[in-house]
């Protein structure tokens, strides 16, 4: 049996008391295990191999007696120190932004409306609405329930879910454990039914936080992407290392084999290891991805699992639900069919009465239909009945509820049976036409002509509903729908518009090389309107959920390449239409909302939860969850899931590129004999444009143009292709050449000191650097054009290199400190001109070849 709770409990809290209530007794959260504090941040940092070589260097620099260099390396030190600590402490504010938006989300009464609310803003006294699929928010009494079962194996490890009662007004909170107790718990999960609870304990007072577990929802798992840079990082690492030990014993042998030679020579064997050492790698990819995730979220996409955001990039097929993601999901009644006789409702409403011969309809729709519905049809419904049945006889709020039988995977149709004053009793049901149409047992040739209608309605784009009464007289209900005499009484049609946004989005999509696909649970008919509609792909074709159940491997895999309508599916079908899709060699990107959703879910490669209608369970199955459920959302995240891959991309060609005049100039001038070029204080100069270069500027870098004009990315072929690495090295080499070139020149051909060649060759790096950065800001158009595509980080990033280096030659101390001289306006521009033409064959390249790197 079901009461409903009385219209005090009902009434929920207000929005004051709300706030109240969470300023008094916090957050309905456990304490976060994964956060990092700022000390942990630090110890991190004085871990990393960069720190321990200035470390070492600022020693050995000390143990020589050059002090100042000691102290203006140890200073470094601070300076690298906050840097990072600046990009670590980035990156733990947006995964703490994304824990808070990976909260629970949870359907409570505020202000007399229902709401949805992130599952950490639940106070006590809150009013829950619970069904199937949702996680608990908090522990909760039970004001009324429908069949309403929960998995408490979390908190009492028995797996078999319970049976809850309604709440007494008596009982006190107990311990989880056992049926008919009318208590639900924080974390807990719903697996079937419906049920209206008040909060009575949040947060640490509830039973979860008594035992003290914790759960985290927010994965951070390394991304495959993650393999390829390991690797690289590697590679890279042991050149390096090998590279040192030639360069120390090279300088020592070469410079009098003696006590001092081999202290220089360790010097530079360090400049050498710190010039190769890729420790922006794991710096960018982690930052890219966390600040990835972030910014997706200010797009209402959740990422709970940051390998999707890598995966985005590769999507070939996108499959979508119809209702809400598609279309408006603000269902409105557009078409009534009652006793062979059709009667239109414009979308603007009801122009005047409704013709009594369909009165009885929507009164038996309207008795069909929850109190106070979520679900958008029956909110539809109601609208409608209110409106046309309004001073009539057909509406019964007098009567009161029996029982409510509810919709199943077995019967597609739910009846509520109700108590009239005279004690006689009336049941309505409503539902998929075949299950109505089941229950009412009709003669073969009935049913066919009834169907016909059905058909006729969904090929006009509308979502139809049968409905049904029956009567009983006794004091005890049947346990079964089907123990009634259901009479039909006719079909409701009920129109979804589509959102104005989505066929521009689709357009888009084929653009962008990926393949849309709609799944409904509608009519082929209906289907076929909406495909037609919203401009999908071959939208005559369509393939249902028994025909695709029907079908042996070969043939599901033969008939879905050209397929883009799926209609009559249920949840399950999903997951079989996934798995013909992967085995085909599609990257599929799945929606859903259910708990049936799960598998499929899991199963795809990017699976996408909806946030404002979804379960639990699908967000907590789901990679990414649309906060707000809309297809443009989902197209929204592919195009920023190809812009953070593509600017992680350039991000490490860019290191890869500069690290190649780094390393040479260590290595090269050990060789010829020449006085070193680089020292330790240099390249930590380089690194402090380096650094942010890599994890602002190109983090920051809006999307290419054509970002949505190219096909997916391959997921078979590595991130760096041995073009991309090509082009890396010969950047960095021609840098390289440019800058010894410049060096030899100054030293030998000129005649200047030691100090003006370093402090032109300098001078040529850092210019050349500048412009390795705007020309790898795209890899498809000009500087010329990039310069006028806004991103503030890059000035900051400019200008400070420019004002450093100025500093550095013209400061006297600081001149002395880098072993520079100050240069000759003339030779500054020859340095500029120098530097800057190093890139001029890679803008030639993009002319002539621009979609070689794409």
């Amino acid at each position: 049996m079901t009461s409903a709770p009385n219209e005090r409990q009902l009434q929920g809290l207000t929005t004051a008391e709300a706030k109240q209530r969470l300023n008094d007794e916090g957050l309905n959260e456990l304490p976060s295990t994964s956060k990092r504090g700022w000390i942990h941040i630090l110890l991190e940092i004085v871990k990393e191999p960069m720190f321990l070589l200035l470390l070492a260097c600022g020693t050995l620099y000390l143990i020589l007696g050059d002090h100042e260099e000691a102290m203006m390396l140890l200073g470094f030190v601070f300076v690298v120190i906050g840097i990072t600590y600046y990009q670590e402490a980035k990156t733990e504010h947006a995964l703490d932004a994304l824990r808070d938006l990976s909260s629970p989300r949870a359907l409570v009464k505020r202000d007399g409306e229902w709401i949805r609310i992130a599952g950490r803003d639940v106070v006590r006294g809150d009013i829950l609405m619970l069904s199937e699929g949702d996680r608990v928010p908090a522990d909760a009494v039970i004001l009324s329930c429908t069949n309403l079962y929960v998995d408490e194996s979390l908190l009492t490890g028995e797996s078999v879910p319970v049976r809850k009662a309604e709440w007494d007004g008596v009982m006190e909170m107990a311990r989880p454990g056992g049926d008919d107790l009318p208590f639900v718990y924080s974390a807990t999960l719903v697996v079937s039914g419906q049920g209206i609870a008040e909060v009575r304990a949040t947060g640490l007072r509830t039973e979860l936080g008594k035992i003290g577990k914790a759960l985290q929802n927010v994965e951070t798992e390394k991304p495959p992407l993650q393999r390829e840079i390991n690797a690289l990082i590697r590679d890279m690492g042991l050149a390096g290392a090998a590279m040192s030990v030639i360069v120390t014993i090279v300088f020592a042998l070469t410079n009098g084999n003696n006590l001092l030679a081999w202290q220089r020579g360790v010097l530079s064997g360090l400049a050498m290891a710190m010039g190769l050492l890729p420790e922006e790698f794991p710096v960018v990819l982690t930052i890219f991805m966390a600040m990835g995730a972030w910014r997706m979220s200010q797009n209402q996409v959740l990422t709970r699992r940051m390998s999707a955001i890598e995966t985005l990039g590769s999507a070939t097929v996108l499959c979508v639900d119809k209702t809400g993601t598609l279309t408006m999901n603000r269902m409105t009644v557009r078409k009534l069919a009652a006793a062979g006789e059709y009667f239109d409702i414009p979308a603007t409403g009801l122009p005047g009465s409704l013709p009594e011969s369909f009165h009885e309809l929507v009164e038996y729709s309207v008795l069909a239909c929850e109190a106070d519905p979520f679900d958008p049809m029956e909110r539809a419904i109601l609208e409608m009945g209110q409106s046309a049945l309004k001073g009539t006889e057909h509406l019964h709020d007098d009567w009161e509820l029996e029982r409510e039988y509810p919709l199943s995977r077995q019967l597609l149709a739910l009846s509520q049976a109700w108590q009239m004053h005279s004690g006689d009793g009336r049941v309505a049901a409503k539902g998929a036409p075949e299950a109505i149409l089941d229950l009412c047992h009709l003669p073969e040739a009935e049913r066919e002509l009834i169907m016909k209608q059905v058909l006729d309605m969904s090929g006009d784009g509308l979502r139809v509903l049968g409905v049904a009464r029956a009567i009983y007289n006794g004091t005890v209900l049947p346990e079964n729908q089907h123990d009634f005499d259901f009479e039909f009484i006719g079909l409701i049609g009920l129109a979804d518009p589509i959102r104005p946004t989505v066929p521009s989005a689709i357009a888009q999509c084929r653009r962008a090389g990926v393949r849309v696909v709609m799944i409904t649970g509608d009519y082929p008919g209906t289907a076929q309107s909406i495909a037609r509609e919203i401009g999908l792909q071959h939208p005559d074709l369509v393939v249902t959920g028994p025909e695709l159940e029907a079908m042996t491997e070969d043939e599901i895999s033969s008939r879905i390449r050209d397929i883009s309508v799926f209609a009559r599916m249920v949840p399950e079908q999903k997951l079989l239409l996934v798995q013909a899709l992967k085995a085909n060699g599609e990257i599929v990107a799945m929606t859903g909302d259910g708990v049936n959703d799960a598998p499929a879910l899991k199963n795809a490669h990017i699976g996408i939860a909806m946030g404002e209608r979804g379960t639990d369970v699908a967000r907590e199955s789901a990679a990414l969850v649309l906060l707000k459920d809309d297809f443009n959302s989902i197209v929204a995240a592919v195009r920023m899931g190809r812009r953070i891959f593509d600017n992680i991309r350039k991000a490490m060609a860019y290191i890869l590129a500069v690290h190649v005049p780094i390393a040479g100039l260590c290595l090269i001038p050990v060789l010829l004999r020449w006085p070193l070029i680089l020292q330790p204080v240099h390249i930590v100069f380089l690194e402090l444009i380096i650094d942010p270069t890599c994890s602002i500027v190109f983090e920051g870098e809006p999307e290419e143009a054509d970002i949505m004009d190219r096909p997916p990315r391959d997921p078979a072929k590595p991130t760096f292709s041995r073009r991309v690495v090509l082009v890396s090295l010969l950047q960095g080499l021609g840098i390289l050449i440019a800058v010894l070139v410049v060096f030899g020149v100054a030293l030998y051909g000129r005649g200047l000191s030691e100090n003006d060649a370093r402090g032109l060759a300098f001078a040529t790096l850092i210019f050349a650097n500048v412009a390795l950065i705007l020309t790898n800001r795209s890899w498809t158009r000009s500087i010329a054009h990039t310069l006028r595509t806004p991103n503030k980080s890059v000035w900051w990033v400019i200008v400070g290199a420019i004002s450093l280096l100025a500093i550095t030659l013209y400061v006297p101390v600081a001149a002395r400190l880098f072993k520079m001289a100050a240069q000759h306006p003339i030779d500054m521009v020859i340095a500029a001109a120098v530097g800057i033409s190093t890139i001029f064959w890679f803008e030639l390249f993009k002319k002539l070849q621009p979609e070689a790197l794409t």
